[in-house]
């Protein structure tokens, strides 16, 4: 191994943050492309300050705001957001002087939430089973609330021709000048299609034989009739973006959940490189085309963000053994036996207690006392027969906290104040899903059948089944 190190330039000193935006390097994915014919190259976004691609668009948009006098000083940046772009935009926020309210469908990871509020962003978590158009979408929120906060304005990533533009002017050049204009198939998973849209146009126009892949999650409207729940994050859209062109693109592949969750972890453990969800699925796809290239061909495939936001999903074999994506020889106790427990101890409390998004924090605090509960999951009404009804949760630790430092809030509606949901877990499955919640920071967890609720269990009901397996 060659051990010298290139000396180190004396002007290398960079004067703000967002000088570091852009310039990633592309990497050969010498294992995981082992056996192909073609070369195998990695864009790695996951390298930008924020640890995505995503980085890229956030400075430019608002810029482009600035310029265009639709965000002024002391304004507040309001946007739909699966995290990532969200991260991008709170950074130069925080350089700018500029409040972030980011608005999250449910099933992102708690990683990307705790991110955001880490750059001082404010969150507000939406149901994703809910239509693009429902008032209760997480774009359709934001709207609400760019319209309702004084000074606020919207990038609108999914609208934004900055989100293209800045591919077309960054991305795609840097893509072409480091292949020395070899690249013959560029691959991106398609979220809001920014990316594939500025990339492919740049480089169709130095090269119009460039073939453009797209990959796409099984359930986006992309490549399927109708859009349907799954679990990849970033990526995949139940309606159509104006900032994607599909034009761009000449060939899809679906790519499930398993395939792209798997290969994800195959990148880590193969190539050193831990990667996010989106990763996956697009790796996978350039392997599929890679397979029936030649040694002349060059795949470049874009690495939008890093794993770090994954590590209770992805890379946590519970949550991947619960959803069915990896196996585990042997039985063990479900989750099932511990609520069956609690239901003979508690016979006085109902099986699922949940509060109304839009009843008082005052109702809150009276179901704490009256069940003996210190945490409660928050439903779009007053029930929830559905797991997809339930919008978030209100816990006893957090309301006191805000109550400590802002009395008025016990005013408020629930929906105003709650956390993001607590996790779900099948009564099927194993107590080793629910412990890796509970050890890994929930207060309390769901227990779903299907998708209808039965209860929710806490470390406490865990603790008490353990204690008396051998008699429960």
């Amino acid at each position: 191994m060659n051990l010298d190190r290139p000396a180190v330039h004396k002007s290398a000193i960079y004067e703000s943050l967002l000088d570091l935006v852009g310039n990633t390097p592309l990497l050969r994915l010498a294992h995981v492309g082992r056996g192909l014919s073609p070369e195998l190259l990695a864009k790695v976004e996951l390298l930008n300050p924020g640890g995505s691609v995503k980085d890229r668009i956030g400075i430019r948009m608002i810029e482009s705001a600035e310029q265009a006098g639709l965000l002024r000083p002391g304004g507040t940046i309001v946007e739909p957001t699966s995290g990532n772009t969200g991260v991008g935009l709170a950074i130069a926020a925080s350089l700018k002087g500029y409040r972030c309210v980011f608005t999250m469908p449910d099933k992102m990871s708690q990683e990307k939430i705790t991110l955001l509020r880490a750059y001082g962003a404010e969150v507000v978590i939406a149901p994703t089973s809910v239509p693009p158009e429902s008032p209760q979408s997480y774009y359709r929120v934001a709207d609400r609330l760019a319209e309702e906060i004084p000074g606020a304005f919207q990038p609108n990533q999914y609208v934004n021709q900055e989100n293209p533009r800045t591919h077309y002017e960054t991305t795609g050049p840097e893509i072409w000048e480091q292949t020395e204009g070899r690249v013959t198939h560029f691959v991106a998973g398609v979220g809001t299609g920014g990316t594939i849209t500025g990339v492919a146009r740049y480089l169709k126009e130095r090269n119009d034989a460039v073939v453009v892949v797209g990959a796409d999650p099984e359930g986006s409207l992309y490549t399927g009739e109708h859009a349907h729940p799954y679990l990849t994050e970033g990526i995949g859209e139940d309606f159509m973006p104006e900032s994607f062109d599909p034009s761009v693109v000449d060939h899809w592949v679906t790519v499930s959940d398993r395939d792209s969750l798997l290969t994800a972890r195959r990148i880590a453990r193969e190539e050193g490189l831990l990667v996010g969800e989106s990763c996956g699925s697009a790796v996978f796809a350039a392997l599929s085309i890679a397979a029936g290239l030649s040694p002349t061909d060059v795949v470049v495939v874009i690495l939008p963000d890093t794993g770090r936001n994954y590590l209770s999903k992805l890379y946590n074999d519970a949550w991947m053994l619960q959803n069915g994506f990896i196996e585990r020889p042997g039985t063990q106790a479900r989750i099932g036996q511990v609520l069956a427990r609690k239901r003979r101890l508690e016979p006085h409390v109902p099986d699922l207690v949940v509060i109304g998004a839009h009843d008082g924090v005052g109702r809150a605090i009276e179901m704490f006392q009256s069940f003996g509960i210190s945490q409660l999951p928050v439903a779009a009404t007053s029930a929830a027969g559905d797991i997809s009804e339930i919008v978030g949760s209100i816990r006893e630790r957090s309301l006191l906290d805000r109550l400590f430092r802002d009395p008025s809030s016990v005013e408020r509606e629930v929906a105003e104040v709650m956390d993001p949901p607590l996790p779900v877990l099948e009564s099927s499955a194993g107590v080793e899903a629910m412990f890796a919640d509970l050890s890994g920071g929930a207060e309390a967890v769901v227990v779903v059948d299907g998708t209808v609720p039965e209860g929710v269990l806490t470390r406490a009901d865990l603790l008490d089944f353990l204690a008396h397996q051998t008699t429960s």
